[in-house]
């Protein structure tokens, strides 16, 4: 399904595209932005501190150089670059590379290197290369930050057992028997209550477990390992900071140079791609949760993080890079501006030189596995899946393999290689097959039809005997002009033999008509039901209007089904795996598949009268629903939940109308008695709606559009009472969205939680109607 989130705008003056700019807010939305980014600055700071430090404390550098990195991330990269909601510090993915510099060249030494790291990144960004950066596949991204992520655990999984950890991930491994089998007790116990406290806190049950949740986990499993720590009777290793000097001031390298070459474009390469990406996935959260900013320019944003990283070096910090984990926390606690990302910085600098004292007292132990949590959380089987469907698993194992064994750089070098090997495999590995099916002959072409395809292709037809019917079906998407000139010559002089020929994509679906030819779209049947009337001579079944569904379905085989029967074939064998879940009307001009531009497996569809959601417990009949909700969410596994009104709702109308009285017996009165919430929510609102329902750029039409918009809101609210839902939001696994749409219109409004507001989703030219921008946004 098309997500609805904003695309990139016309470009900016570097090049980038950047979203338009809004008019200014009303001053009671600036307080309501002001409140949202000093909240998020504060969550974001406690998650911030005991990260960087388990970060310094990994690399071997001095503890305080993380809390240096987290605050000119903060404050220099948050001024200055542009993506206004990314939040840079110590960067997780260069722990490794990190450690490796420390070790080979010295602290100061790394410093210098850092320093050079941000100049190059200065000149990326003036040569204005931040997209191209994104072309690099995902399947090697992903697997570097999982290499990265094995390195990280093990190593620091030596640290919680009370060692130290060596520089290669091998070595680590093959330690580790030894390490087992002679703990440091009261380091592990510290770890493991570490440990325990981040993986329990999200799932904290009942309502003093929301409230606890409030309280970052990280925050809270490092006070509870200080806490246990403060009761050993065996003393641990504590947090030491040591005082800011001179001496901390970088210091050219000493050796080859060109080992010193790869490390300045090591820290560069990995630090820019995990800046890049995190800002385009924070970019959508936000986008998805309704927070419109100013724009990312991921140019600026490469500028900007070449700064910080030149300062952070100079003031002997560790290297910084923009972070998906510290940004999405940054949104989903109500960030809406660049003030949140500076304002955190602030904080750390204050932390840093008032609580000195307190951070003193954290045991190495709880930083120590802190930093192996999130080494393993690295490791993510969602991407392994997705990366496995798109055929793509080989360059993951060999990039992931390449990063533990040998280190990043050659790691992502050989699975660029892996993948360029693999795409030029599937450019010239063509197979092309021929058989007779149904009276007709087939000529099967997967892969690409390049001129090395063609002597294959040539020997195929000549197997077609003369004057055959013949479907030619072409799997690929690429075909040069060689191979074009050898299936039109042989097209041409097989029907000048007197033979038929189709030439076809996918399941044979035609590739080419003639220009007077009628083809059906997927949504045509629906246009006064024309397209499904066979014309007089070749109707198959009599064209009353009591037989329009069954013409309809034979269109259907005809036209559509040829389209969809590769894709229903994998549903079927895999199973559904949707992503969204839809509630809307039952309403029969309300096509969901049309207006979410959404194909086979792509929506879990639940729809009554009225769109309702009918909260827990209120009634036995009502369990269909909830259950559909509860199979969605938990088995499932959706990660959005839209509710959809439209105007001119039947069930709108009998909830304003005195049709239905609240004693009434009937079938459609008890359950229009799920909609009296949203009524009465409306009756308490007051005609004008005060603000808390509205079109952002239209006024409401009447009273049925306005209790349909109010009847979305409230059947979110009943969706938050169902613990399934409840758990899976507070996880931030799960997110909620209201949508509305004028039918007479064909505009669809989407809600903006923060203001209660609808706006108006417009298409976005510039990107070929492919994504959608929230008007007014």
């Amino acid at each position: 399904m098309s997500q609805l989130q904003k695309p990139p705008g016309p470009p900016g003056p570097t090049g980038a595209p950047s979203t338009p700019r809004t008019q200014p807010p009303p001053p009671a939305d600036r307080a309501a932005a002001r409140r949202g980014d000093l909240s998020a600055s504060v969550v974001v700071f406690l998650i911030a501190v005991p990260l960087s430090l388990g970060l310094a404390l990994a690399t071997g550098a001095p503890l305080q150089a993380g809390l240096v990195a987290a605050a000119v991330g903060g404050i220099v990269a948050g001024l200055l670059g542009g993506a206004p909601l990314q939040v840079s510090g110590a960067a997780t993915s260069l722990l490794v590379v990190t450690a490796e510099l420390v070790q080979r060249y010295g602290w100061r030494a790394t410093c210098a290197i850092t320093v050079l790291a941000g100049l190059a990144q200065l000149a990326l960004g003036a040569v204005r290369v931040a997209r191209g950066a994104l072309a690099i596949s995902p399947a090697i991204v992903h697997a570097m930050l999982a290499g990265i992520g094995v390195t990280i655990a093990v190593g620091q999984l030596h640290v919680v057992l009370g060692g130290s950890p060596d520089s290669s991930a091998v070595d680590n491994v093959a330690a580790l028997p030894g390490q087992l089998a002679h703990p440091h007790t009261a380091a592990l116990l510290i770890g493991a209550v570490t440990v325990a406290v981040l993986a329990g806190w999200p799932r904290l049950p009942g309502r003093a477990g929301r409230a606890l949740r409030t309280v970052p986990a990280p925050l809270a499993a490092v006070a509870a390992a200080t806490t246990v720590s403060a009761a050993v009777p065996v003393p641990v290793p504590r947090v030491a900071l040591p005082e800011w000097s001179l001496q901390a001031l970088p210091a050219l390298p000493d050796g080859p140079v060109p080992g010193i070459v790869a490390a300045v474009l090591t820290v560069t390469l990995v630090a820019s791609m995990e800046s890049l990406l995190s800002a385009v996935a924070v970019d959508r959260l936000a986008a998805d949760r309704g927070v419109t900013t100013s724009g990312t320019n991921l140019n600026r944003e490469l500028t900007g993080q070449g700064v910080a990283n030149v300062v952070s070096g100079l003031l002997g910090g560790l290297p910084v890079a923009g972070g998906a984990m510290r940004g999405s926390a940054s949104v989903r606690a109500g960030a809406v501006s660049r003030r949140a990302t500076v304002l955190h910085g602030a904080w750390v600098v204050l932390c840093a030189g008032l609580l000195a004292t307190a951070l003193e007292l954290i045991p190495l132990a709880a930083l120590a596995a802190l930093v192996m949590v999130m080494g393993v959380r690295m490791v993510s089987f969602a991407h392994i899946k997705h990366v496995q469907r798109h055929r793509e698993f080989p360059v993951y194992a060999v990039t992931l393999g390449g990063v533990v064994l040998f280190g990043v750089l050659q790691g992502v070098a050989l699975g660029v290689g892996i993948a360029v090997f693999l795409s030029l495999r599937r450019l010239t590995h063509t197979r092309v097959t021929v058989g007779a099916e149904d009276g007709r002959h087939r000529v099967r072409v997967n892969g690409q039809l390049t001129f090395l395809a063609v002597p294959r292709l040539t020997r195929a037809l000549a197997q077609v005997p003369a004057g055959a019917d013949t479907v030619v079906e072409l799997g690929g998407s690429f075909m040069d002009h060689a191979a074009y000139e050898a299936l039109r010559a042989w097209s041409d002089g097989h029907r000048a033999g007197g033979g038929w020929v189709t030439l076809g994509g996918r399941a044979g679906s035609p590739i080419a008509e003639p220009a007077s030819a009628h083809h059906c779209r997927p949504w045509t049947p629906w246009r006064n039901h024309h397209c499904t009337r066979p014309p007089e001579e070749t109707a198959a079944v009599p064209r009353t209007s009591g037989d329009q569904l069954l013409v309809g379905v034979s269109a259907f085989q005809r036209h559509t089904a040829p389209l969809v029967r590769d894709e229903l074939a994998r549903l079927a064998h895999e199973g559904q795996r949707p992503t969204q879940l839809f509630l809307t009307c039952a309403d029969s001009r309300l096509v969901t598949s049309m207006i979410t531009a959404s194909g086979p497996g792509d929506l879990f569809t639940v729809r009554n009268v009225g769109n309702l959601m009918p909260p827990p417990g209120t009634d036995a009949a009502c369990d269909s629903v909830g259950a559909a909700i509860e199979y969605a969410v938990e088995v499932l596994k959706v990660g959005s939940l839209t509710v959809c009104g439209h105007s001119g709702c039947g069930a709108m109308q009998a909830l304003l109308g005195a049709d239905h009285e609240p004693g009434a017996q009937t079938p459609l009165a008890r359950w229009l008695r799920h909609g009296r919430p949203s009524l009465a929510r409306m009756q308490r609102i007051g005609r004008l709606g005060r603000g808390e329902v509205a079109l952002a750029e239209r006024p409401v039409a009447d009273d049925v559009e306005r209790l349909a918009l109010v009847n979305v809101v409230q059947q979110l609210d009943h969706l938050m009472s169902y613990p399934c839902v409840a758990h899976r939001v507070a996880e931030g696994a799960l997110t909620l969205h209201g949508m509305y749409f004028h039918v007479a219109e064909a505009q669809a409004y989407v809600l903006d939680r923060g203001t209660g507001r609808f706006r108006a989703v417009r298409p976005e030219a510039a990107a070929g109607g492919r994504s959608v921008r929230v008007a007014g946004a």
